[in-house]
């Protein structure tokens, strides 16, 4: 675990899921491949060769980039992929349960954060199948709302999307009295926690936001303020 910029007072905890709220090698690789080979399917390429092409442009992506990585969903952009299309293959090709389980130490761990913080989901999953594997870790509850990617219709990382869920946190602040009048969250107060520095932690830091780079749920156990 490795943390950067938190903030002496936050109130808001911005939860990656993938790999984050979970720890399945399995499942984190699945998701990737199967879209790669549905793609392949599509066009009339061999798993392989699909799997080499994706490959070869995200390593000419990190090289010119400085080597940060690139979400698949904005990947499958310069592919002739709309993230529309994404969202519709995501919503199909995904079964959560048949990797993962309900997750009790992480259970209790998110239920004591939820009471001194507001915690929120973004993803680059679409709503319908984050919010399902959320429940089938036993954790949807925590998170009364997701921006998924086909919230904004954006891949992460994104303002939009951290626009958004900043939105969402002083709509709750808001109705729940919890802050004092005319007193707004700020990306200050936030911290974003995920498993994927480039995806998840640059631009939120750039932004202001804290951040907790993790491994896995393992690490998200051991998360202390």
């Amino acid at each position: 675990m490795e943390t950067f910029n938190l903030p002496q007072n936050p109130k808001v905890l911005v939860f990656d899921i993938d790999s984050t709220l979970y720890t399945c090698p399995e499942y984190a690789h699945e998701q990737i491949d199967s879209q790669i080979r549905h793609w392949a399917q599509l066009n009339g390429y061999s798993a392989d060769g699909a799997r080499n092409m994706i490959s070869d442009f995200r390593r000419k992506w990190a090289a010119e980039h400085n080597g940060q990585k690139i979400s698949l969903g904005n990947l499958f952009k310069f592919f002739g992929v709309s993230i529309e299309t994404s969202i519709e293959w995501r919503k199909t090709l995904f079964d959560p349960a048949a990797y993962l389980h309900r997750d009790e130490k992480l259970i209790s761990v998110l239920s004591e954060l939820s009471k001194k913080f507001y915690l929120i989901c973004v993803t680059n999953n679409p709503v319908e199948p984050a919010r399902k594997t959320l429940e089938v870790i036993g954790i949807s509850e925590f998170f009364p709302e997701i921006v998924g990617l086909d919230t904004c219709m954006a891949s992460k990382p994104s303002k939009k999307i951290l626009d958004k869920a900043l939105e969402i946190a002083n709509e709750h602040f808001f109705k729940t009295n919890a802050l004092p009048q005319n007193e707004k969250i700020t990306y200050s107060d936030c911290i974003s926690i995920g498993d994927r520095y480039d995806i998840d932690l640059a631009l939120a830091l750039e932004l202001g936001m804290g951040g907790i780079l993790v491994s896995g749920a393992e690490e998200v156990c051991q998360i202390r303020f």
